[in-house]
């Protein structure tokens, strides 16, 4: 066979295993797109403009957690599904609601591009459609966050800073990016910053002893924590504290961390007699190793911009920690 015919039928073998993406004999994918929180919509405007639509942006269109003004959980962005074709089909994250006459629902991987989470479902009327987005939006919602959070990383770890010090002084480790350094190291406390347009990110990291959480009375205590140890510690001006605003209560979620057990606090700081405040998460690690609770916060001052995806790089930061 000739060497151009063969190039030939290359490209035919190339084109006919990606044709629609979805064939699960398809091996190549092409890379996902999309900025970090994007979520592509694909229904009927006539859903969308309907129940539908009120359900999908009740659940995915929420405020996120733990910020001072409203943002919400994903930027979404809807089409048809007769447009949701080449390059559409890209998109990292999508959720894609139909009417059919079988009721489905599934979370797939990579079905059109590589990494991709993609969420379908199906439902032969509009109410069963609705119930059926209440039902699994808990089990789409931690899909997707965890599709972004791998992202984030993964965009983090082309430029990493290296981090010796904070392994020698707190035992942990973090992936983090160049565009932070270091404020202060040594003794008490580590604080790394990132210098934005209007304000700095933040992570702050220090100890408090074992017997500091109690199950009973946890929020209290990661409260009274960020007002006590953290406040005295976080250096700023003119005899201020770092506190936790009293105005808005924080949320509360029990996770792991490096397989310990950890608390996630989110609400929002505040400079005592100072006009400065912003969103916080608070990573409560419990580490019986090392007879310590390790608290791996990040904060965010930035008054005249959007914080959801500045907190969202902070927790993808958090989240790469391993504990000696």
């Amino acid at each position: 066979m000739k060497p151009i015919y063969v190039a030939l039928l290359g490209l035919f073998f190339i084109a006919t295993s990606c044709g629609n993406g979805s064939s699960s004999n398809s091996t190549y994918r092409p890379d996902s797109v999309g900025n970090i929180n994007s979520l592509q919509i694909v229904t009927p405007e006539d859903l969308w403009n309907g129940e539908v639509g009120e359900a999908i942006r009740e659940h995915f269109a929420a405020p996120a957690d733990g910020l001072p003004q409203e943002e919400p959980l994903y930027s979404m962005v809807q089409m048809k599904p007769s447009s949701f074709t080449d390059f559409a089909q890209r998109y990292r994250i999508f959720l894609h609601a139909t009417l059919s006459d079988s009721t489905n629902f599934s979370l797939n991987k990579n079905s059109f591009a590589k990494p991709q989470t993609g969420a379908f479902v199906t439902a032969p009327t509009t109410e069963a459609l609705v119930a059926l987005i209440h039902e699994n939006q808990e089990k789409i919602k931690a899909a997707f966050y965890a599709s972004e959070i791998k992202e984030k990383q993964k965009r983090i770890r082309l430029s990493l800073r290296k981090m010796d010090t904070l392994q020698k002084e707190f035992g942990v480790t973090l992936k983090v990016p160049t565009a932070y350094r270091v404020a202060k190291s040594g003794g008490d406390y580590y604080w790394l910053r990132k210098s934005i347009e209007a304000g700095t990110t933040n992570i702050f990291i220090y100890e408090a002893p074992l017997d500091a959480i109690r199950k009973d009375s946890t929020m209290a205590d990661i409260i009274n924590i960020r007002n006590t140890i953290g406040a005295e510690l976080l250096p700023v001006e003119d005899g201020s504290k770092f506190i936790t605003e009293a105005a808005y209560s924080p949320f509360l979620f029990s996770s792991e961390l490096d397989g310990k057990e950890t608390y996630i606090t989110k609400g929002t700081w505040e400079i005592t007699d100072a006009y400065m405040a912003g969103p916080f998460v608070n990573y409560a690690v419990r580490d019986e190793a090392n007879n310590r609770w390790l608290i791996l916060e990040g904060f965010t001052y930035a008054p005249s911009e959007e914080k959801r995806d500045l907190q969202f790089e902070l927790e993808a930061i958090i989240k790469s920690a391993t504990i000696q």
